[in-house]
């Protein structure tokens, strides 16, 4: 079996969308400072993106979120071109997507990307297996072949013994498992996620993302994950990607949203955000100092605030070292830092 593709770098340079009897006419006045109210209003088109500029290294999470209408969904069906821009560039591995065309663009959608949707959007009268193996029949993988790809797949989300069921005697999270199976089983660099774990219930939803985390570990896609929960999105996000009316307000780590919120919308978004399960210890680090001086205790500077606070407790301590997934010291962090951390305004 051939070996699996790995995660594609993503560019998005520039990206317009507005929706009108005439967009492109709109990009310049846009540009030059028009709001997306002023253009509804004055000239009765709609501004979906404005001026968006996102780098997605090959093989990450990046998250992006916003209320309903900050443009997220329309930004991801860029990406595979659902949506033509109205100006900009899309790049994947260097290459253009919006410069395709229709041969190029057909071969693209079948084999650089998949999309995993928030209502499953499997076929009804087709099984488990045979759902899963859908992209695989498109492609004209041989029969044989598809169904063994799709049985791996199956049995890695953890529905081995299900693949001869039809969709409606599945839960919603099981469906969803199948809907990941196979964007999966197609093999494409590239996994869009357009609220897909928003229709499930809360207890479904995270055993869903743990199912995404656990399995990135080995296929390190690259993953763009549509969201309007942040909780969800600091959970899944090596970076995150916040949009309000079109536009890119602030984008970065779940570390920098929580501690440097943008402006007052993005802090509207973490003010009720349990830090302690968010922010690492090493957000907190201290210098190293005299090597005499160092704690004798240690913590991986990776582990959340909430870990240290136990750590601290549980070998009654108030300073702890900080150390590398190697072991080397990195830095020293503090009970007393990491308490005011914990609970800042």
């Amino acid at each position: 079996m051939a070996e699996e593709k790995t995660g594609a770098a993503i560019e998005i340079r520039h990206l317009y969308k507005i929706f009108g009897s005439n967009p492109a006419a709109m990009v310049q006045r846009v540009r030059d400072g028009l709001s997306k109210q002023e253009l509804n209003r004055e000239f009765g088109h709609v501004l979906g993106l404005n001026d968006i500029n996102l780098s997605i290294p090959a093989g990450s999470i990046q998250v992006v979120m916003g209320l309903s209408g900050s443009g997220k969904s329309t930004l991801i069906r860029h990406i595979n071109r659902l949506i033509d821009p109205t100006a900009g560039e899309v790049l994947v591995d260097g290459t253009d997507v919006v410069k395709m065309n229709k041969d190029e663009l057909r071969e693209f959608r079948r084999h650089q990307t998949a999309m995993v949707f928030q209502k499953f959007a499997l076929l009804p009268h087709r099984t488990v297996l045979a759902n899963t193996v859908y992209g695989l029949e498109v492609q004209g993988t041989p029969k044989r072949e598809r169904e063994e790809i799709a049985m791996r797949w199956i049995e890695r989300v953890g529905l081995k013994g299900y693949e001869n069921h039809y969709p409606s005697q599945l839960s919603g999270g099981m469906q969803q498992r199948v809907g990941l199976a196979r964007a999966l089983s197609n093999d494409a660099p590239i996994l869009l996620m357009d609220e897909a774990y928003s229709a499930l219930d809360p207890l479904i939803r995270v055993d869903m993302q743990t199912v995404l985390l656990d399995l990135q570990k080995e296929i390190r896609k690259t993953i763009v994950f549509i969201t309007h929960d942040l909780d969800e999105a600091l959970r899944l996000g090596d970076q995150i990607a916040i949009l309000r009316d079109g536009e890119m307000i602030q984008q970065g780590t779940s570390q920098d949203i929580v501690l440097k919120p943008a402006d007052d919308y993005v802090e509207s978004f973490v003010k009720e955000v349990n830090r302690g399960k968010v922010i690492e210890a090493r957000a907190l680090a201290e210098a190293l100092g005299d090597p005499s001086d160092w704690p004798s205790a240690t913590l991986l500077q990776t582990e959340t605030l909430d870990v240290a606070a136990r750590r601290f407790t549980a070998l009654g301590t108030d300073r702890l070292t900080l150390v590398c997934d190697q072991g080397r010291p990195v830095g020293v962090i503090s009970m007393r830092r990491t308490l005011e951390a914990m609970v800042a305004e």
